[in-house]
């Protein structure tokens, strides 16, 4: 028995066969992303040292990212090559939208929500867009919610289009646009040295040398 697979749209298949040679570009041992000091981008499969650059793990992060070795192969597969990153702006149905659109399809994502003043300044110097939401498909960015033009993307990657995350999978929480810098603990105060005490006087009448 064969399966006849559904076609694209013929407005689509171009933007598809593009992002499907531009996905493919990308290593498919690739475990980091590695931003250098001149901003070029390279992917590798061991941990970079610190100077060769800002290194974005594509298989989990600290901010939670999904971990690939935790999903079914064919998710695993699409995310540890082609990661998705949504984001969105607060009070915003087109980015519920797009959210709703992912989390149907069982597509693990990391969320990046600009809810502060300096989230929202960076917007488009960041992600050159006007509009939200914006969705990073293996680097590709699409700009403003287009349910076609986002699975047909999604299809291309190699993610199901029905849901196979695992029932007890949880959904990394948003993080905000721009990465906090760490607070810098503040050390404590050093003890004042102990008043230095003149030794007693001897008793009347006693010995001493």
């Amino acid at each position: 028995m064969t399966t006849k697979r559904k076609s694209l749209p013929g407005a689509l298949r171009p933007a598809a066969l593009a992002c499907a040679a531009l996905l493919a570009a990308l290593p498919a041992w690739a475990l980091y992303k590695v931003v250098g000091p001149d901003g070029k981008v390279t992917y590798t499969d061991r941990p970079p040292t610190s100077d060769a650059g800002k290194a974005v793990p594509l298989t989990g992060n600290a901010n939670g990212a999904p971990a690939a070795a935790s999903l079914p192969y064919a998710l695993r597969n699409a995310v540890s090559r082609f990661p998705v990153v949504l984001y969105t702006v607060s009070d915003c149905d087109s980015c519920d939208r797009g959210r709703d659109l992912l989390r149907s399809r069982g597509v693990p994502f990391q969320e990046r929500i600009a809810s502060s003043d300096a989230d929202k300044a960076a917007w488009q110097s960041k992600l050159s867009s006007s509009q939200a939401p914006v969705l990073s498909v293996g680097g590709q960015m699409l700009r403003g919610l287009s349910v076609d033009q986002w699975n047909a993307y999604l299809d291309v990657a190699g993610y199901p289009r029905e849901s196979q995350l695992p029932a007890n999978y949880s959904a990394p929480p948003p993080q905000p646009l721009i990465d906090r810098p760490a607070p810098v603990p503040v050390p404590e105060p050093e003890p004042a040295p102990a008043a230095a005490t003149a030794p007693p006087p001897p008793a009347s009448g006693g010995f001493r040398f």
